[in-house]
C-alpha cells in the first residue's frame, strides 16, 4: 500500500502539472470547449522531446499489440493473464480507480466508437469526463482524453504523472518479475489521471476479452454500466478458441447488480449465455437491438464537405428498466449500419445513466452523437489531404476494418456512399488476421475494379506483418471461392514499370489483383490510383481509393498527412 504521505505529494505534484495544462489549454482554446474525437493530434517535435523518456520506457516492456497474445491468455483459466498482478501495481498506487465511477466497454468490434459516443454524450451534459481506449493511430496520448474538452492528454500532464510514479513503476515491475506489460502499465497510469483530475466518471474500453484484462479491476460499487457491443471470432487463440469462450471471456466485464447493456444483434446462444451470466450476477440486462429499438439511414449527403448519415432512432424499453427517447434526423458523421448501432448502443447507456441520476437531457444525447468523429473509422480525407498524398480529383475512404465483420460493414458503406464509379482497394494486414474470410465479405458486397495488397508495420514491428504475396494469394483464394471474375497479376516492382492496363479493359468486368511489397502505403494508393484510372479511361473522373486492413496501414496514411513539424 502506498503511504499516505507519498500519496499526498504525488496528489500535489499533480495538481501543478494539471494548472499548467489548464492554463495552456485556456490561452490556446480561448476557453471553448471542443466536443469530439480530435483529430489533430499528430506528435510536434516538442511532444516527442516530452515524452521521450516515457516512451522509451513503454518500448522496455512486453508489448502484446506488436508480438501478438499468447494462447488463452485473455480467458478466465490458468493460461489467463494474472489479474492480480495489476491489482497489486494499483494498491501501490493508492487505488486510484476506487475514486471514480465508470462504465466498462467490452467486444469485438464497436466499443473504441461506442466509448467515443458515450463520452462526448456526457460531456455535452456538462460532466467531466476521463476516456480510455486502444490503440492509438498517431500519438499514444490518443487513448487518454480528460475533461470537459476530449482532447487528449496533454503531453506534460502524461510525462508528468509518470515521473512521479516511476519509481512505484519501478518496484512493482521488479517485484512481478518484469510481468507488467505495456498496457498494463498505461492503464495504471490513466486511472491514476482520471482520479487526480477527479472526473465525474470514466469511459474505459476493455483492450481484449474482459475477464483478464487489465482494466477488469472495476468493482461492482464504482461502475454504473457494464457494455457489451458485439461478439466475433477476433484473437480467437488468445480467447478460448471458440465464439463461446469469447462471449465468456467478455462477460467476466459484468458485475453484480450493475445494469448491462448489450449492443448487437447476437446469435441467440451468444445472447443467451451473456444474459446468463447477468442473471447469476442479478444485473438487469439492456438490449440495444431488441424490441422496442428501431435506427434507420434515411439518406447520405455532405455538408460543407463533410459526408454524413441522416437517421431516426427510436428507443423504447419497459423490461428490467424503463426509458425512452426519440431521435430523428439525427445527423451521424459517423458512417454506415454498424456505427448507427454504435450510436442506438452509447444512446440506450445513457439513458440507464439517466435512470441512475446522471442528468443528460436529450439534447445533450443528440448532440453528443452528431458531434462525434473518430479519424480511421470510415474517414473521407479532405480535398486537401487527397491533394498531398499526390491524388487530384479522386476520393479517399480510409477505414481500419479488420475483420468479417468490419468488412462487411465497410463494403456497406461503400455501397451508400459512393454507389457509382471506378474504385480500388488498397490493403494491408496483420498475420493473425483471417485473411480469406476479410476478403470474401469484402468481395460479396463490393466488385473493386482494382486490389492492391502491401505491407505495414504492426505497432511499429515486423513480426505480426503479413506480406503483400500472402495477402494476393489469400484474395486469390477468396475469388476462387466465391467464382469471382478476376485477373492475377502477380507481384508488380516498384523500380519497374507498370503493368499495361490495355491489356484488362474495365468492359470485361475482371477484378485486378496484384501485389506489392516495396511500396510505402503513400506510393500504393498513388500506383492504385493510376491504374484504375488508366484501365478505365476516366481521365479526370473522380474514382475512389478505399484503404483498409488494419488500423496500422490507416495511422500510416495519416502520419504522412501529419507530419512531425
Amino acid at each position: 500500500m502506498l503511504l499516505s504521505h507519498r500519496f499526498s505529494a504525488l496528489q500535489s505534484g499533480l495538481r501543478r502539472i494539471f494548472s499548467l495544462r489548464a492554463a495552456a489549454m485556456e490561452s490556446s482554446s480561448g476557453g471553448d470547449r471542443k466536443v469530439g474525437f480530435a483529430s489533430s493530434s499528430s506528435p510536434s517535435v516538442e511532444e516527442e522531446l516530452e515524452l521521450k523518456g516515457f516512451l522509451d520506457y513503454l518500448e522496455s516492456l512486453k508489448n502484446y499489440e506488436r508480438s501478438g497474445v499468447p494462447l488463452n491468455a485473455g480467458t478466465d483459466s490458468s493460461d489467463g493473464f494474472d489479474l492480480g498482478r495489476m491489482s497489486r501495481l494499483l494498491d501501490r498506487l493508492g487505488n486510484p480507480h476506487h475514486r471514480f465511477k465508470a462504465v466498462h466497454i467490452a467486444g469485438t468490434k464497436g466499443k473504441g466508437s461506442t466509448a467515443v459516443f458515450l463520452s462526448n454524450i456526457l460531456r455535452e451534459g456538462g460532466y467531466s469526463v476521463g476516456c480510455y481506449t486502444s490503440p492509438h493511430l498517431l500519438t499514444i496520448r490518443e487513448r487518454i482524453s480528460l475533461g470537459r474538452g476530449g482532447e487528449p492528454v496533454s503531453a506534460v500532464a502524461l510525462n508528468g504523472i509518470f515521473h512521479q510514479v516511476r519509481g512505484i513503476l519501478d518496484r512493482s515491475i521488479a517485484m512481478e518479475n518484469k510481468a507488467l506489460s505495456h498496457f498494463e502499465i498505461l492503464t495504471a497510469l490513466a486511472f491514476a489521471l482520471f482520479s487526480e483530475e477527479k472526473v465525474d466518471i470514466a469511459i474505459i474500453e476493455a483492450g481484449l476479452g474482459g475477464a483478464r484484462d487489465a482494466t477488469n479491476v472495476l468493482c461492482s460499487s464504482g461502475l454504473d454500466a457494464a457494455v457489451i457491443t458485439t461478439i466475433g471470432e477476433e484473437h480467437l487463440t488468445a480467447l478460448g478458441g471458440s465464439l463461446e469462450s469469447i462471449a465468456m471471456a467478455k462477460s467476466g466485464i459484468i458485475k453484480h447488480g450493475r445494469p448491462l447493456i448489450i449492443g448487437g444483434p447476437f446469435k441467440p446462444h451468444i445472447e443467451q449465455i451473456l444474459r446468463s451470466k447477468a442473471l447469476s450476477l442479478n444485473a438487469p440486462v439492456i438490449s440495444a437491438s431488441g424490441c422496442g429499438i428501431r435506427g434507420i439511414i434515411k439518406v447520405f449527403g455532405r455538408e460543407h464537405g463533410r459526408p454524413y448519415q441522416s437517421c431516426d432512432v427510436v428507443i423504447q424499453v419497459n423490461k428490467d428498466l424503463q426509458f425512452s427517447i426519440e431521435l430523428n434526423d439525427l445527423r451521424l458523421h459517423m458512417l454506415g449500419n454498424h456505427q448507427l448501432q454504435n450510436a442506438v448502443t452509447a444512446t440506450c447507456t445513457a439513458l440507464c445513466l439517466r435512470d441512475q441520476g446522471w442528468r443528460l437531457s436529450d439534447e445533450s444525447i443528440r448532440a453528443g452523437l452528431q458531434n462525434t468523429s473518430m479519424i480511421g473509422r470510415s474517414q473521407f480525407l479532405t480535398s486537401e489531404e487527397v491533394v498531398e498524398l499526390g491524388l487530384s480529383g479522386t476520393s479517399v475512404l480510409i477505414d481500419g476494418a479488420h475483420t468479417e465483420a468490419s468488412a462487411k460493414a465497410l463494403a456497406d458503406t461503400v455501397k451508400m456512399a459512393y454507389p457509382d464509379g471506378p474504385f480500388a482497394l488498397v490493403i494491408a494486414m496483420a498475420s493473425d488476421k483471417d485473411h480469406v474470410g476479410f476478403a470474401k465479405q469484402l468481395l460479396s458486397g463490393l466488385r473493386p475494379g482494382l486490389i492492391l495488397l502491401t505491407e505495414v508495420s504492426i505497432a511499429g514491428g515486423k513480426s505480426r506483418m503479413e506480406p503483400a504475396s500472402s495477402l494476393k494469394d489469400a484474395w486469390v483464394r477468396a475469388a476462387l471461392d466465391l467464382s469471382i471474375c478476376f485477373s492475377d497479376i502477380g507481384m508488380i516492382e516498384c523500380d519497374r514499370p507498370l503493368p499495361d492496363m490495355s491489356s484488362y479493359p474495365a468492359r470485361d468486368g475482371a477484378t485486378l489483383i496484384m501485389g506489392c511489397e516495396a511500396l510505402s502505403v503513400q506510393e500504393s494508393v498513388k500506383v492504385a490510383d493510376n491504374l484504375i484510372r488508366s484501365r478505365t479511361g476516366t481521365g479526370s473522373q473522380t474514382g475512389l481509393v478505399v484503404v483498409t486492413g488494419s488500423l496500422h496501414i490507416v495511422s500510416s496514411v495519416l502520419a504522412f498527412l501529419r507530419p512531425r513539424l
